[in-house]
C-alpha cells in the first residue's frame, strides 16, 4: 500500500512488483481507522470499500490483497477454499474478484533438515533400507515419557498448536473412545487452556495410554515424528500444514481431514492396490475420525505387509521445497 501511495512516481521504485502471500487468512491485522493518518500517513480516501475499509476498521490483509500485483497462498486447495464463505473470513467476495491474480503453491520442507537418516535429535537413525530401526525411537520415547514399553503397540502422535483450527474439538468429543483403542497417544503443543486441560486430565487418568507435553520443543517434536506410527491432523481448515510432510518423511502415517494443503499432500491408502500416502476423512465429524482411526488400527495389527508398503510410500513422497521453488520462480519471472 505504501509503495503505491508514496513511491509510484519515483523512477527508482516505479517498476517494483509485489507478491503478497497469505499463510492463514484468519489472522488479518484489523485496526481502528485512526491508524491511517496517525501511523501510515494516508488520507481518509483510503477508508473506502475498494481500498482498506473493513467494516468499521482497516484491514492490512485487504491492503495486501488489493495493492499487490500477485497473490499467492500455500496450497492449491486453500486458494479455492478461501473463495467460499466458510473459509473466506469475510474476504471471500474480494478474493473471488481477484480471480487469476490468486495462485496456490503448496509449501515444502527442507529435506536436508528433516532427514531420519541423519537427524541428530532422534534416538536412532533409519531410512528406507533399514526401517526396522524406527522401532527403537518408539521404545526410547516410551521410556522418556513414562509410557509402558511395547514396540508392538500403535503409537499416535499429535504435534500442534492447541487451537480449534487444528480439529481438537473432534478429539475432545471422542477422547474416551480413542483411548479404548489399543494405542498410545503422545501430544506435544501449547494453546488454548481448554485443550491443554483436556490432555492434562486424560494423561492423569490414563497415564499408560496418553502422554501430554504442554510445551514447545523442536527436539521432542522430532522424536515424536520418528517414533509414532500414526500422525493425527484432523484440522477444521489447514492452509498447508507441514506436520504431515515431516511425519511422512519419518515414516509416520498421517491421518488427516480433507482440507487445504492436507488434501493436496495426503492421498487415501487403498489396501487392495497398495496406493496412497495416508488416511483421509472428509466430513468435520468426530465419529468419522474415530472410525478411520479404528480402521487404521485394524490394518496396523492385522496387515503388516500393507503397513510397511504404506510407510515406504510416505517416505518416498517428494515434499521437498525444490518443486514449489520452481513454481515461485516462474511466477516471479512472469511478473518481471
Amino acid at each position: 500500500v505504501l509503495l503505491k501511495a508514496f513511491y509510484k512516481n519515483n523512477p527508482k521504485y516505479k517498476n517494483i512488483k509485489t507478491v503478497f502471500t497469505i499463510h492463514n487468512l484468519r489472522y488479518q491485522g484489523v485496526f481502528s481507522k485512526d491508524i491511517l493518518g496517525e501511523l501510515l500517513g494516508l488520507d481518509n480516501s483510503y477508508f473506502s470499500e475498494d481500498k482498506l475499509k473493513f467494516y468499521d476498521g482497516v484491514s492490512f490483509m485487504k491492503g495486501g490483497l488489493i495493492y499487490s500485483d500477485v497473490v499467492t497462498t500455500v496450497s492449491e486447495t486453500y486458494a479455492k477454499e478461501i473463495t467460499y464463505p466458510f473459509y473466506g473470513e469475510k474476504l471471500n467476495g474480494l478474493i473471488m474478484q481477484l480471480g487469476s491474480k490468486v495462485h496456490g503453491i503448496v509449501n515444502g520442507i527442507d529435506y536436508n533438515l528433516y532427514d531420519p537418516r541423519k537427524d541428530t535429535k532422534i534416538y536412532e537413525n533409519f531410512g528406507l533400507t533399514n526401517l526396522k530401526k524406527k522401532v527403537k525411537n518408539k521404545t526410547e520415547l516410551q521410556k522418556r515419557l513414562g509410557l509402558p514399553i511395547d514396540e508392538n503397540i500403535m503409537m499416535v502422535g499429535l504435534v500442534s498448536r492447541l487451537v480449534s483450527q487444528k480439529g481438537l474439538d473432534l478429539i475432545k468429543w471422542v477422547m474416551d473412545e480413542i483411548l479404548n483403542i489399543n494405542l498410545q497417544f503422545v501430544v506435544l503443543g501449547t494453546g488454548d487452556t481448554q485443550y491443554q486441560d483436556l490432555f492434562n486430565y486424560y494423561s492423569y487418568t490414563h497415564p499408560d495410554k496418553i502422554s501430554a507435553n504442554i510445551t514447545f520443543s523442536d527436539e521432542l517434536a522430532r522424536k515424536i515424528y520418528a517414533a509414532c506410527d500414526v500422525f493425527l491432523m484432523p484440522s477444521l481448515f489447514e492452509p498447508c500444514g507441514i506436520g504431515q510432510l515431516i511425519a511422512m518423511r519419518y515414516g509416520s502415517i498421517p491421518l488427516v481431514r480433507e482440507t487445504g494443503g492436507l488434501k493436496d499432500t495426503v492421498t487415501n491408502f487403498d489396501p487392495e492396490t497398495k496406493v496412497g500416502t495416508g488416511f483421509v476423512f472428509q466430513n468435520y465429524n468426530a465419529h468419522d475420525m474415530l472410525f478411520k482411526l479404528e480402521y487404521i488400527a485394524k490394518i496396523f495389527y492385522e496387515d503388516k505387509k500393507s503397513w510397511t508398503t504404506l510407510m515406504k510410500s510416505c517416505m518416498k513422497y517428494d515434499g521437498d521445497w525444490k518443486e514449489s521453488a520452481k513454481k515461485y520462480k516462474a511466477l516471479y519471472g512472469g511478473l518481471l
